[in-house]
């Protein structure tokens, strides 16, 4: 490789890094708190967002699914095509965009709103229409993207995965969700393995 790709590879691992530590100075503990208790007492949990965002709230509606919180990710193409009839009155639905203007998904956001759905907002604009309408609002904090055009979505997958795993961290504590619960639903792979000896 070239010696200025090295080194843009290794300043991969000071950006992301930089924007976790970075990240808990916008961390809002009374926001973070309605947002557990909501997903702690939902029926079931719907997790939306388009591209890289999209990626990561399916991971997060695994991450449910793994402490037997009932989600599922909606894909926005299919959601405007029936498939918020997945979401019920006092179901959530996290919403991720890291603009908060994601035109795909404010279509769902309205038939959330008229369902009587809760909404837990994403975003890094606290301004925009997805913020303005939820709920709940969990600010994401992005320093800069790990590419020289500052454009892929790569630091900002991580810092939307990261407020994914404290979500899944709080719960599990305030559940008391068991390793052993875990084991039952989880006995294949490694872990599986491990947990069922």
């Amino acid at each position: 490789m070239k010696e200025e790709t090295i080194k843009r590879v290794r300043d991969v691992f000071t950006i992301e890094s930089e924007c976790i530590r970075e990240m808990e100075n916008y961390f809002e503990e009374e926001a973070f708190d309605k947002a557990v208790e909501l997903l702690k007492n939902a029926p079931r949990i719907g997790a939306t967002g388009c591209g890289h965002s999209g990626i990561i709230c399916q991971h997060f509606a695994h991450l449910m699914c793994c402490i037997e919180l009932p989600a599922k990710f909606i894909s926005p193409a299919e959601a405007v095509h029936g498939g918020t009839g997945f979401l019920k009155k006092d179901d959530v639905c996290v919403f991720a965009s890291r603009g908060g203007k994601t035109k795909e998904l404010l279509p769902i956001l309205d038939i959330c709103k008229a369902k009587g759905v809760k909404v837990i907002t994403i975003t890094e604009n606290l301004e925009s229409p997805l913020a303005q309408a939820a709920d709940v609002v969990l600010k994401q904090y992005v320093n800069r993207e790990t590419d020289r055009y500052n454009a892929q979505g790569t630091t900002s997958s991580t810092s939307l995965a990261v407020i994914c795993h404290l979500l899944q961290t709080a719960l599990m504590e305030e559940m008391n969700y068991q390793n052993e619960q875990f084991a039952l639903i989880h006995p294949g792979g490694a872990v599986g393995e491990r947990l069922n000896k």
